[in-house]
């Protein structure tokens, strides 16, 4: 429930800071799904926030994979974290987009904490806890953990959701959610649906 509902909140609303939780349209959260909180969102003239970064932390369960996608306008650092009660290790797997959005056989450079690395197409990169990784747009990722869950964090440009991902398989990027009684927490995709 939503203790302030005036404009006090918007920042809040049109950035989409919160929790967010998706299957990717899998059915099979546990095998392909991911948990987001945003923490800091910038915006663009619709929002009047104009931040130009964005900040999250992700969830990321053992051998739980986010599907192959990109972005074409926001660049990203993903950091591993650590784990909650492990260190967890984050498997990030690389390609290339070609000009119309397929996956291109050359090789990706990279920076890993500074350090440029070069890896071939479809290969992947292990980031330890603290280690991190930075993603240019037009980089197709996926990833998952393992040896344990990993708490992922997220630094990039603005981030919007809705219309910077770009899935190589057709997909959604938000869930479907069926309600069979009232939310107790909002997800950051549900604010039109707040209530005093």
């Amino acid at each position: 429930m939503w203790r302030l509902c005036g404009k006090e909140v918007d920042e809040i609303q049109l950035s989409k800071l919160g929790w967010d939780i998706t299957d990717f349209g899998s059915g099979n959260f546990l095998s392909c799904g991911l948990t987001l909180f945003t923490l800091r969102n910038g915006g663009d003239d619709k929002t009047g926030y104009f931040k130009p970064y964005a900040e999250k932390i992700m969830l990321v369960r053992e051998q739980q994979v986010t599907p192959l996608h990109c972005h074409h306008t926001k660049t990203e650092d993903i950091i591993n974290r650590g784990g909650l009660t492990t260190n967890g290790d984050l498997v990030v797997q690389l390609y290339h987009s070609t000009a119309g959005g397929k996956l291109a056989d050359t090789s990706v450079h990279v920076i890993c904490d500074g350090i440029l690395r070069k890896i071939d197409a479809g290969k992947t990169v292990t980031l330890k806890a603290g280690e991190s990784i930075t993603l240019l747009p037009h980089t197709y990722h996926t990833f998952y953990a393992t040896n344990g869950p990993a708490l992922i964090g997220e630094i990039s440009s603005t981030n919007n959701d809705a219309d910077d991902n770009y899935f190589h398989l057709p997909i959604p990027r938000f869930p479907v959610i069926e309600e069979d009684e009232p939310p107790l927490r909002l997800l950051c995709t549900e604010y039109l649906k707040r209530t005093c």
